[in-house]
């Protein structure tokens, strides 16, 4: 067959894989590789198998090969397949050996020798050695060995910015600190045309700064003017409008504990993208803590018919029996969904709440120091330990769990309302005074409903430091609020009371 004709047959076999018709594609890719016995054919064939589900075929084709350990990107597919068949010890081996520091620095390979054959094209590529390192990651937490896992995620977003999947794993499993997420961040290299990349990433990590900070990163996105010619509509203009930059921002909204806000957005986005999974996540959330029972019924039923093998579905049956305080229910849904996905944190924190709604403090405690341990990065299990101390009155253990929530999370107002819930249970109010203020300086918006009862503990503070007008002054400030608490009529009468009375009732 002549050159010309060959060529023409790769061209079949590139446009069925194209067309999804990998039978085809594979049967055409035979014959090209008897033909030629081209590695790069060779290696194409391998590909139409890989697509088509043919794994173990595909694995014998490159391992068969003479050039599967001289030639990154063989290795690299054979590892593939391995992946596919759940064969993580030889994934590993296949890879090769290498190591890699806590900064995510590879050292001591042996792939200086190794070869990678370009394809054809101006395509820009991602670097083969992050999507080893990417793999790498993979297998290691497949074999539960977070720590290694981590370190190659790290590695493999170091390796190449433009590995998303790695950075998508750090943050979505909680792997690292908001001060390692920011430190990764400004190591990594960004070349001019990928400026917008770094101003997106600083977005989906942790968003622990300041209000200001975080919202000027969300303006450099959106903003308008980047083309010098306002007849032209620039790359970064229709960002504004994209979903995951959207998903973010409600995050964001969710985690400032606007609530309502957030709803709105990912209501506005789920109707764009029904099928966005963070936003759907974001929203089952805020649907949860604003007691929408029917939008959770609704998005449930959606989800398990449509996702049954993901447990974000069964975890949105759980919130939705949790809405309606069957906490039974709940607990067998949110246990259903860890059980698919292990690595999935909502459902641990879900399960652990269940169990502590209706005070069974040690099953409470035991799924929330599984989800401790399993997402190092999520001050949340921690803060609730320190919750579940707190109620059976242990108030310094439940201090230092609050502490080291602060640790990981230094911006979360709840973490400070907490400590000041604790110091006024040991008597110590002025830093009970400290704690709330610090919460209400922390709180993003304008005071909301949800944070009344912060101010009410904080004019209780003042008034057991006999600061009766400044407790007076926050029992208003709370009745603004809130104008059918009982407690802040009865706290800001009684306080009246030992202004005129002061010391005969102390």
């Amino acid at each position: 067959m002549r050159e010309e004709e060959v060529e023409k047959l790769r061209g079949v076999v590139r446009d069925c894989v194209t067309k999804h018709l990998y039978s085809s594609a594979i049967f055409f890719a035979d014959k090209v590789a008897a033909f030629t016995r081209d590695p790069a054919d060779v290696y194409m064939q391998a590909q139409a198998l890989f697509l088509g589900r043919h794994y173990r075929r595909a694995f014998h084709l490159l391992n068969a090969s003479k050039i599967v350990l001289r030639d990154l990107r063989f290795r690299y597919l054979a590892a593939k397949c391995l992946e596919e068949l759940n064969e993580w010890d030889q994934c590993l081996l296949m890879l090769g050996d290498a190591k890699v520091d806590e900064h995510g620095n590879v050292y001591d390979t042996k792939e200086t020798n190794a070869m990678y054959l370009d394809k054809d094209g101006e395509d820009r590529e991602i670097n083969i050695s992050s999507a080893i390192c990417f793999l790498r990651g993979k297998a290691y937490e497949a074999l539960e060995n977070r720590s290694q896992a981590r370190q190659w995620y790290k590695a493999a977003v170091k390796a190449d910015p433009l590995c998303y999947e790695a950075l998508e794993c750090l943050i979505n499993n909680h792997m690292l600190s908001s001060e390692e997420e920011a430190s990764l961040l400004s190591s990594l290299h960004f070349g001019p045309e990928d400026e917008w990349l770094s101003s997106f990433y600083s977005c989906l990590i942790k968003k622990y700064d300041k209000e200001n900070v975080v919202e000027a990163k969300f303006k450099e996105l959106e903003n308008e003017s980047y083309s010098s010619n306002p007849s032209e509509q620039s790359f970064m203009r229709t960002l504004k409008n994209d979903t995951d930059l959207m998903a973010c921002k409600a995050e964001y909204y969710h985690q400032c504990g606007e609530y309502q806000k957030c709803f709105e957005l990912t209501s506005i986005l789920l109707e764009k993208d029904p099928f966005h999974m963070k936003c759907t996540l974001v929203h089952l959330t805020a649907a949860t803590e604003l007691g929408h029972s029917n939008e959770l019924y609704l998005m449930a039923c959606n989800l398990v018919k449509d996702y049954p093998q993901k447990a974000l579905s069964w975890f949105a049956v759980g919130c939705y029996y949790y809405c309606i305080k069957k906490y039974d229910q709940s607990r067998r849904y949110f246990s259903k969904a860890t059980n698919l996905d292990g690595t999935f944190p909502p459902a641990w924190i879900g399960y652990g709440n269940a169990y502590a709604a209706q005070d069974e403090g040690d099953q409470a405690m035991s799924a929330y120091r599984t989800a401790a341990r399993l997402f190092p990065g999520c001050h949340l299990p921690t803060l609730y330990i320190g919750m579940e101390y707190m109620r059976t009155h242990s108030f310094k253990l439940a201090e230092q769990f609050f502490m080291q929530a602060k640790t990981i999370c230094p911006s979360d107002p709840l973490v400070y309302n907490e400590l000041g819930v604790v110091s006024y249970h040991m008597k110590e109010y002025n830093k009970a005074v400290q704690w709330f203020e610090k919460t209400l300086a922390h709180i993003s918006s304008s005071l909301s409903e949800m944070w009344e009862p912060t101010v009410v503990n904080l004019a209780h503070s003042y008034r057991k430091l006999k600061m009766y007008n400044e407790a007076i002054l926050n029992y208003e400030k709370a009745l603004a609020l809130s104008t059918r608490s009982v407690c802040t009529y009865a706290g800001i009468a009684y306080t009246y009371h030992l202004q005129v009375f002061g010391y005969f009732f102390l």
